[in-house]
């Protein structure tokens, strides 16, 4: 037993306890001090000033990575005396001032079809300083980037998404004494890249060179005005900020804070962001642009709210619309019914109203009923990034091509139309008619104008834009029905005789005119369906007796002695599965070529169902033509394009010795036709006097699938939708 009152035992109690209480002091003040030290760094973590967030936020702090909202700005310009140029360098300067990458660019050095999509992911904002000349057109320089811009925002293939997530702002320089004209190219500029989906991050600026109606007293001043508020958008944008309130000042109690689609502007402006800019073709000048100023009560409905006082207004209107439209439908009748109008003259072809739709797009309109336009292939090989189909399978130089046509009206109405129906119909010619000499000369100017926008455009390549300027194909496949043409020989005489192949292209619904045709390069027939319910449904053709002329139409390709095309378009669901019946129709025309694409949707309309469903793949249409030579023992497979979904059956004649001769010697073809008119029709000439071997990267099987391995294939970022043009 121990002995707890022996004072040696008690010593060793005392120092324990005393050992015990350190101990437990000691680990007391470690965790205090943990304590403390944790407190402290949550202290000095909450105590981070404003500006080193916001600096955080734009990714200037490598403590923690935040997300940023404006990675750069682009500032284009298109210049001519150099004004445009400086602004760009002054505001450039300001946006540095932000610790903004900032970058200038010659509009002229820029490639949009290249790189204008690349802005949609990029996070910049992009500027547009932009001149007009007195006469409306862009300066030298911008012309290339607006032309594109014009022809993108109304193609189907691009769409209303194109540039869906580029932000962009523009400031337009120009002369108020010339009113008509103030700015047009700005104004066109911001409507256009509004209908490819990008996104305003300001009301559109307007400088005036005329200091009396300047705004702010000279353009210098206009453009400093606007760039102060431009650095000021800038800098919420920087932040994140979207929108903001217009603080009550918004006419009629329309904000723009609740419309959907638009970035804001200044307290107190408008942008147009959230109005259609289809619905009218000026916007009218001024800073802050408001529904009002864009015309939007002329598309007021009777069943939207109207004030008592303006329903006296509305119903004058709606009169007079009732009045016009009455007496058009007298001036429609009259002109069915005798084929003239209210004078007794025939009516032109190309209405007004025509001549609008047709020249947004891009039509470039002849006399009274013809057009030429330029063909995507055109551009494509003036660029070098390959030519159509029928360079593949025929040889043509598709940046020579010219593609026209003596008549934009047609006798069907088919559902396929890339056109979408936007030109006249008719079963027989009841209009007013220009010479073939004025048709032809004025295509080759107009086509040769649209070549000369292509110089100095990058890409294009010098020795191609030179040969582009001489005409050395004509398609005759644009729009409507060329052989409806009463002078459609003449015309074509005026082609060979300029040393012009003629590819002509006919709906098969003109038996009589097709047997009067005088010797073509190439005569296609439109062989879009293989029984009379499926052709009614497809071509929805106006002719009462249209199956009858259908066949009759082949029967006489039959009798042709040059190169003879049927060309097939398949519709998926449609016409897909009429092997049997096509086959039928083979030995009825006995063509020397069946062309078999798969059809082309052109993008929603009234005028036709067709949907993306109806488009065959590429592997679908092979199959099909492989399916359908089995039933043709004469024909087999010779050529494939795969970038236009199509494929060539040929003749067994024009494969020799075991090589395919599917191409034109051209040159041969334009003696051949020079005797043929000196021997007035007497000495005659066929298909394979003519023709030209066709090379190994053209025939089907080869591994380039139909590209010519002289040019670069291209494959567009954010690819629109695809058309193969003619």
């Amino acid at each position: 037993m121990w002995d707890l009152s022996s004072p040696l035992i008690s010593l060793w109690i005392n120092r324990f306890y005393i050992y015990m209480g350190f101990a437990f002091g000691i680990s007391l003040w470690i965790c205090v001090q943990i304590v403390i030290k944790k407190q402290d760094r949550n202290s000095q973590e909450k105590s981070l000033s404003k500006r080193t967030r916001d600096l955080m936020t734009n990714g200037h702090s490598s403590l923690e990575k935040k997300e940023i909202f404006v990675s750069g700005v682009k500032i284009f310009y298109g210049s001519q005396t150099g004004t445009a140029k400086g602004f760009a360098t002054i505001l450039a300067e300001a946006v540095t001032s932000l610790d903004l990458p900032v970058a200038i660019i010659d509009l002229k050095e820029y490639d949009p079809d290249d790189h204008l999509v690349e802005e949609v992911t990029s996070k910049n904002v992009c500027v547009f300083l932009v001149a007009t000349y007195t006469d409306g057109r862009p300066t030298e320089s911008a012309e290339w980037f607006c032309k594109w811009l014009e022809e993108a925002s109304s193609d189907f293939r691009f769409g209303k998404t194109y540039l869906k997530g580029m932000r962009y702002a523009v400031f337009g320089l120009g002369n108020s004494a010339y009113a008509s004209y103030f700015n047009k190219v700005g104004k066109n500029i911001d409507k256009w890249l509004w209908m490819l989906g990008a996104h305003r991050v300001m009301a559109r600026g307007e400088g005036d060179c005329d200091v009396v109606r300047s705004k702010h007293g000279s353009i210098e001043a206009d453009f400093r005005a606007w760039k102060t508020k431009f650095i000021y958008r800038l800098q919420g944008l920087c932040k994140g900020e979207k929108k903001k309130s217009c603080g009550g000042n918004c006419k009629k109690g329309k904000c723009e804070s609740n419309q959907h689609g638009s970035e804001e502007t200044e307290p107190g402006s408008h942008t147009l962001d959230d109005l259609h800019p289809r619905d009218t073709e000026e916007e009218e000048p001024g800073e802050n642009t408001s529904e009002e100023e864009f015309g939007t009560e002329d598309h007021q409905g009777l069943n939207s709210v109207v004030d008592v006082e303006d329903l006296g207004k509305i119903m004058d209107r709606v009169k007079k619309e009732k009045k016009e439209k009455e007496q058009q439908e007298e001036k429609t009748s009259l002109f069915r019914s005798t084929g003239k109008n209210e004078d007794g003259e025939r009516r032109a072809m190309i209405t007004p109203a025509l001549r609008e739709a047709l020249t947004k797009q891009g039509y470039q309109l002849i006399g009274s009923h013809s057009g030429v336009k330029l063909c995507r292939w055109t551009k494509s090989m003036l660029r070098g990034r390959g030519g159509c189909y029928k360079h593949t399978f025929y040889g043509i130089e598709s940046h020579r091509c010219m593609e026209t046509t003596p008549s934009l009206a047609c006798a069907n109405k088919c559902v396929f139309c890339w056109r979408h129906h936007t030109n006249p119909v008719g079963t027989e010619w009841r209009w007013k008619m220009d010479q073939p000499e004025v048709i032809l000369k004025e295509a080759m100017e107009n086509h040769q104008n649209m070549i000369k926008q292509f110089k100095g455009v990058p890409g294009v390549q010098a020795e191609r834009f030179e040969e582009g300027m001489t005409v050395k194909h004509c398609a005759l496949s644009l729009v409507g029905e060329p052989i409806m043409y009463p002078e459609i020989n003449r015309f074509l005489k005026l082609l060979h005789h300029c040393k012009i192949s003629s590819f002509l292209v006919t709906n098969a619904q003109f038996p009589m005119e097709i047997r009067n045709l005088k010797p073509v390069t190439q005569l296609y027939v439109s062989v879009d369906a293989s029984t009379k319910d499926s052709l009614k449904k497809i071509d929805r053709p106006l002719f009462k007796d249209f199956w009858q002329r259908f066949l009759d139409s082949l029967k006489a390709l039959a009798a042709k002695q040059q190169r003879t095309v049927y060309r097939l378009t398949l519709v998926k669901a449609w016409n897909v599965d009429e092997l049997q019946a096509y086959a039928q129709l083979v030995s009825l025309g006995n063509p020397d070529f069946i062309e078999v694409k798969g059809v082309t949707y052109c993008g929603e309309s009234s005028a036709s169902s067709l949907t993306m469903a109806n488009v065959p793949w590429h592997e679908e249409v092979v199959r099909f033509v492989q399916e359908l030579v089995e039933l043709i023992p004469d024909y087999e497979i010779a050529c494939e394009h795969e970038h236009s979904n199509c494929l060539l059956i040929a003749h067994k004649k024009f494969k020799i010795d075991g090589e395919w001769w599917t191409w034109i010697d051209y040159n041969r073809f334009q003696e051949l036709i020079q005797e043929y008119e000196d021997s007035g029709g007497s000495k005659t000439f066929s298909a394979k006097d003519y023709m030209a071997k066709t090379p190994h990267w053209a025939l089907f099987g080869a591994n380039e699938r139909g590209f010519d391995p002289k040019d670069t294939r291209y494959q567009r970022k954010n690819r629109a939708k695809d058309i193969s043009g003619c």
